[in-house]
């Protein structure tokens, strides 16, 4: 059975809901739930119910799946999307909410640099110790 469906939209190859799955990476279930919360419009529908996803949702798709990456939730996700509408006029905002974000993982890296300290601490007394496990008594928190 062809991906695309007949009647596409303005001579567009149109995608069923299992295709765009398969070329974006996002599960049937979580492309619909895109959909239901409004990070997607609402997909164009062939006669028999089947939702069609043309250009424009498979752009959108690869904007959202660019943006997780960057760790945005979906509400920024959200938010970035209503701003790509006109970026001239949201820059100011964008830049903002990126700064945020910007400052979220600078954070994230601090804490991951303190665990990745102490973790080699760790496995550095453990391999000289003689008695007991010197990991076991610091995650019980006798360290």
């Amino acid at each position: 059975m062809s991906s695309t469906a007949s009647g596409s939209r303005s001579g567009q190859r149109l995608y069923r809901i299992g295709e765009v799955a398969r070329r974006t990476g996002f599960s049937v279930d979580t492309l619909r739930y895109y959909e239901r919360i409004g990070l997607l419009r609402p997909v164009n529908r062939a006669q028999s119910g089947v939702r069609l996803y043309g250009e424009a949702e498979l752009s959108r798709l690869r904007f959202i799946q660019r943006a997780k990456a960057m760790h945005f939730s979906l509400d920024e996700i959200g938010r970035l999307l209503e701003m790509r509408e006109d970026p001239q006029h949201a820059r100011d905002e964008v830049r903002e909410l990126t700064r945020r974000k910007l400052a979220e993982v600078e954070a994230s890296l601090t804490a991951l640099a303190s665990l990745r300290d102490e973790l080699t601490l760790l496995v550095n007394l453990c391999h000289g110790s003689e008695g007991g496990c010197p990991i076991i008594r610091d995650l019980d928190g006798e360290g």
